[in-house]
């Protein structure tokens, strides 16, 4: 952790920040390993401090590393006033992206200093994963594999998507994880049109084309992948669109390496599909960075000219979708190396016929 303090404050220094106020769970986490729900970190250039209650002290004391860690008796802000008096800060930076209007209105009121937004500069040092972050999002895609294997096993006609969901979800947990990336996709005929087709009480029937997206957390870190497999024939359409999918996200596999941009792979991915004449049906962007939270940088779109580095987590996922027939999609969670890339989920990927 006092490595990723040090990272900070390096960002910091060029932001021209004297300290920085840290809100958002998933960024306290990533700094001090803290798993509660109520507490916020203070780092300045040369020190850095943990505030919470009475409910987190003893919690804070076992989890937090190299930091002084204060327990505010009334109002948080006050704690904060404090810090800032006594270490002199003229420049408070805080995440303008996480925090609410009307907890801003409360520190403009009463802090005499100036309020610099500057959302984004832990999300950034959280986009290059160690070698124990990538192990543990592994462990978590390992898991995911398994529900998938498991789905396999236990779906069939006459289930409702939100069964197949809930069983999934409970199976994951039953190995491990602490709870789902996000609410688990499972998208059958028709509704395999709708890219984010949340389980619905639909019945899933003979010749369904079936999208499950899904992914659980474990020890604070998520997996996210996508299958489409089939119930029956769906018929030849569909087959011939699944091999396009197919196709276009082993492409991305192939040229995914440190020093391309997110717009390249994103282009990779989507020109394949375009000449294949279905480029209208493809609305959304490649893939994204995974992590501590399901959406992180770096993204695999259109607009994002930045290159990807070493230790980057991404998602390769394009998909076809056509209204009133179906659609395919195909996700896996790559590791981005200095020659290539390192492929976390397993799962099979020719189009399964159950």
């Amino acid at each position: 952790m006092r490595k990723r303090i040090e990272k900070l404050r390096a960002l910091m220094e060029k932001e021209v920040i004297d300290a920085y106020l840290v809100t958002s769970p998933a960024n306290l986490r990533y700094l001090t390993n803290f798993t509660g729900t109520a507490g916020v970190a203070f780092i300045t250039l040369d020190k850095a401090f943990f505030i919470t209650d009475f409910r987190y002290t003893e919690q804070a004391s076992e989890q937090v590393q190299g930091m002084t860690i204060l327990q505010h008796q009334g109002d948080i802000v006050g704690e904060i006033i404090k810090l800032m008096e006594s270490e002199g800060i003229n420049v408070l930076g805080f995440e303008d992206a996480f925090m609410t209007y009307a907890e801003y209105s409360v520190f403009e009121e009463v802090i005499d200093a100036e309020l610099a937004p500057a959302s984004g500069l832990i999300e950034k040092l959280r986009e290059q994963k160690d070698d124990a972050e990538i192990a543990i999002i592994e462990k978590a895609c390992a898991i995911a594999d398994e529900g998938f294997e498991h789905v396999l096993k236990m779906v069939r006609p006459g289930m409702t998507e939100i069964e197949v969901a809930n069983q999934l979800d409970f199976f994951m947990r039953s190995l491990g994880a602490t709870g789902t990336s996000f609410d688990t996709i499972v998208a059958s005929g028709v509704r395999s049109a709708l890219p984010h087709g949340v389980a619905s009480e639909k019945r899933i029937e003979q010749g369904d084309l079936i999208t499950l997206d899904f992914g659980c957390i474990y020890q604070g870190y998520v997996s996210d992948i996508t299958r489409t497999f089939a119930i029956g024939d769906p018929g030849q359409e569909l087959k011939d669109i699944y091999q396009i999918v197919l196709s276009a996200q082993q492409k991305v596999i192939e040229v995914a390496q440190a020093g391309v941009t997110g717009s390249y792979l994103d282009s990779v991915a989507r020109d394949f599909i375009t000449e294949a004449g279905y480029g209208d049906a493809f609305g959304h962007s490649t893939g994204h960075g995974i992590g501590m939270e399901i959406h992180e940088g770096p993204n695999i779109s259109r607009s994002n000219e930045d290159t990807l580095n070493v230790g980057n987590v991404i998602t390769d996922e394009p998909g076809i979708y056509i209204a009133g027939l179906g659609g395919v999609r195909i996700e896996d969670d790559l590791v981005i190396l200095a020659d290539g890339n390192r492929i976390l989920t397993q799962s099979p990927k020719e189009l399964i016929i159950l």
